[in-house]
């Protein structure tokens, strides 16, 4: 169970040959904004095949959803069976996010998050228009739930609605912090309808009354483009809605089962981010010399280098523990809720302890780590902030009614 199987690690070495060649490159200009990461996703799904995989696993979907012998299934089933097994993709998240968390997230974002969504709660006709282009990253999605006073209360606070309008639906709100929103192709948008319930939309960059604003100024992420975006009156056949019909309340609940695939996802984040603090940290103290010796040989920085050992392999039981549930079909809310927390909070204390470690060269942007520390930040806020997703797992655990609706 904690070791990779050959493939997987075949695929690690792969990921992080083209990361070190590719990707590593683009940052500086990824990070002023010069550039945007998407193209470069998409030559990366070429590039390993994406297509090839999932293109394959999703298709077989389509063809049993009309010959009605599927329903609605798990992102992590539906996507993880094309790639092989979900620790592969949790290996391929890791990877990127040593070198750039933040396209690492745009990646999750569209392929697993919007494109999962779709393909796993959309209809075979949703699928092949919406899903397989997503899944393989031949278009860009944007998963569009939160709104400046709908935040940690995303349904209770909601505003943008969706009202019936004949036998479409006119659209009317807006989201922000949305990510990959200035190049997405495909919106998934979250609005509240008449009755009180939650449904979900497919929008197309393009259609009349949509408006994407720029690009956020951000602390970290900034290789990973976040914008709001703005929905008027926008006009929607049915063919839009997600699955094909309202669900009601029934919503909410394919709303978390997607943020419980978002929180799976941030421990794979702070592994890679981790993995790469550690290793940097590892050769500094050993080449390093003050006082006549390495640095190393000094008690201080050893518990340093211990304690980012342990924060690493805790975080990479984390994943291959997620990856063993998504495999088995094991549901485990509080596990994913308050592991998310914790990874987040350990990658952010493994990347400052990697700064300190590193002196003055650690602050300077060159080597990277300061990055690192910018970007860690967001896995405490986003996907739930810490104390959200440690709520909801001690209100599961306990039994007890959140009045809030995280």
């Amino acid at each position: 169970m904690f070791r990779l199987d050959e493939q997987t690690q075949m695929v690690a070495t792969m990921v992080r040959s083209w990361c070190q060649s590719q990707l590593a490159p683009k940052i500086p200009a990824l990070e002023h904004g010069e550039e945007q990461p998407f193209d470069l996703m998409k030559k990366m799904a070429k590039a390993f095949g994406f297509d090839a995989m999932l293109g394959a696993s999703v298709q077989k979907r389509i063809a049993k959803l009309r010959a009605g012998e599927a329903e609605g299934g798990s992102v992590e089933k539906t996507l993880g069976a094309g790639v092989g097994n979900p620790m592969m993709m949790h290996v391929v998240v890791k990877e990127l996010s040593r070198v750039s968390p933040g396209f690492a997230m745009g990646f999750g974002v569209s392929m697993g998050l919007v494109g999962g969504a779709i393909v796993a709660k959309g209809t075979a006709d949703q699928i092949e228009k919406w899903g397989l282009p997503l899944a393989t990253l031949r278009q860009i999605g944007s998963w569009c739930l939160t709104e400046p006073g709908a935040g940690s209360d995303a349904f209770g606070s909601m505003r943008t609605t969706a009202r019936r309008d004949g036998s479409d639906y006119l659209l009317k709100g807006g989201k922000t912090f949305i990510t990959n929103g200035p190049g997405a192709d495909v919106f998934l948008v979250y609005a509240k309808t008449e009755d009180g319930g939650v449904a979900t939309f497919i929008v197309e960059r393009g259609m009349a009354g949509v408006t994407v604003g720029p690009p956020f100024k951000k602390m970290g992420m900034r290789d990973s483009p976040t914008s709001e975006v703005f929905f008027d009156d926008v006009r929607l056949g049915v063919e839009h809605l997600l699955g094909g019909k309202e669900k009601g309340q029934g919503g909410r609940s394919d709303t978390k089962d997607s943020l419980g695939s978002e929180r799976s996802g941030v421990p794979a984040m702070a592994w890679g981010i981790i993995e790469r603090c550690y290793d940097a940290s590892l050769q500094y103290v050993r080449e390093r010399e003050q006082f006549g010796r390495p640095i190393g040989a000094f008690q201080a920085v050893q518990l340093k280098i211990t304690d980012l050992y342990l924060k690493l392999r805790t975080v990479e039981n984390v994943v291959y523990r997620t990856a063993w549930m998504q495999q088995n079909g094991v549901k485990d809310m509080p596990f994913v809720n308050a592991s998310k927390a914790m990874c987040a909070q350990l990658a952010v204390d493994a990347a400052l302890t990697a700064v300190q470690i590193h002196g003055g060269y650690g602050y300077m942007e060159e080597l990277g780590l300061e990055k690192l520390a910018r970007d860690a930040k967001l896995l405490e806020l986003g996907a739930g902030t810490t104390d959200i997703n440690l709520l909801a797992a001690a209100r599961e655990l306990i039994g007890v009614e959140a009045r809030a609706s995280e």
